[in-house]
């Protein structure tokens, strides 16, 4: 029978201490467990262990129903690859996370929807808000139209080109000037009513840049960008019932982060992906996934970013993913109770 402990507050000193002096000494024995300590008073908050030092950079977690919020990167602490992660962006469950960006505070996202239009937003016109907070409609920044949604999110200023490539494989690049600070807001570059939505954009840092573009059933391509014509091309033939997902820049030299929606994901050395000669051509196997998600050109020293469907986001050392020349399953990067994967940045 468990009995609640009485009000002892008018009980004489020497009897009290007698009492809490029985209480220690039946804790003690063996197959008791201690009394839970009633605290009064709210402990402070911990302030959240730094892995870097303050940064003015923000990481921009996006919707694909045009709900965001900027939180400075350097409150995001590292975790060993593999953990669960903390809650981020609170957002409903019919328009969960999709998007992931790094941006620095005094700069301007470039944002692009499935249906072409591209749109400059400052990063400073959103408010700095925590970790895990509501964030804000993108609707009274830009006027997004009934059923159209965010496909890419990029930092301007990150390439000589753009690369914009559609679900159904159609790629084109555009000039980096085009998206500059006296754009047209809502301009249109790539057509999706004749092309399919867009489904992912790049920036193109080296004019002898190639592109890499991967599909959902985990096949990909890896072309020169200079061999797209100005009016766009085929960038990969697909596979019956797959689409495009995701879209890089690669060289000889470069390594290409690949996330499946399990959790898994693998750093692949682009020199065992050869490059085709020139775009159209199929897909070969980049990682053996039932379903993925994601690309990013990563580094040693960089860090790896993920969210998930369920919102919550992990930070890693990319030096903790072995890089493979060759195809493989990929290793945990984050553990995941019905929940899948949905989007990766790389710092």
């Amino acid at each position: 029978m468990s009995i609640e402990r009485p009000d002892l507050s008018d009980v004489a000193p020497d009897v009290l201490a007698y009492i809490e002096s029985l209480e220690a000494a039946l804790a003690a024995q063996p197959g008791r467990r201690a009394r839970p300590q009633v605290i009064t008073e709210p402990e402070p908050d911990a302030e959240p262990e730094l892995c870097e030092p303050p940064t003015t950079i923000n990481l921009i977690t996006l919707t694909a129903g045009g709900l965001l919020k900027r939180t400075p990167r350097h409150l995001y602490g590292r975790q060993r690859r593999g953990g669960m992660g903390i809650f981020d962006l609170d957002a409903p469950n019919d328009d969960p996370p999709a998007l992931l960006a790094l941006a620095d505070e005094s700069a301007s996202l470039i944002l692009f929807t499935d249906q072409g239009r591209t749109y400059r937003l400052p990063v400073n016109r959103l408010a700095e808000m925590p970790i895990r907070a509501r964030g804000a409609a993108v609707a009274g920044l830009i006027p997004l139209r009934p059923g159209e949604r965010l496909a890419a999110a990029l930092p301007e200023d990150g390439g000589e080109m753009l690369a914009l490539v559609g679900q159904r494989g159609w790629v084109m690049t555009v000039r980096s000037a085009f998206v500059g600070k006296s754009m047209i807001a809502g301009v249109v570059y790539y057509d999706a009513a004749k092309y399919g939505p867009l489904a992912a954009a790049c920036w193109l840092p080296g004019g002898a840049d190639d592109v890499f573009i991967a599909t959902q059933q985990g096949f990909a391509i890896r072309f020169p960008a200079q061999r797209v014509p100005k009016t766009g091309c085929l960038g990969i033939r697909l596979e019956k019932n797959d689409t495009v997902v995701a879209a890089t820049s690669a060289n000889d030299e470069s390594s290409v982060f690949l996330l499946g929606a399990d959790g898994k994901g693998t750093i692949r050395l682009m020199a065992g992906f050869a490059a085709n000669k020139s775009p159209g051509g199929g897909g070969k196997v980049a990682l053996k996934t039932d379903k993925l998600v994601a690309a990013a050109p990563v580094g040693a020293e960089s860090d790896i970013f993920i969210i998930s469907r369920n919102s919550k986001i992990i930070r890693f050392q990319a030096a903790e993913v072995p890089p493979k020349e060759g195809v493989v399953q990929g290793v945990n990067c984050m553990a995941l109770r019905g929940d899948e994967t949905v989007a990766v940045v790389v710092a």
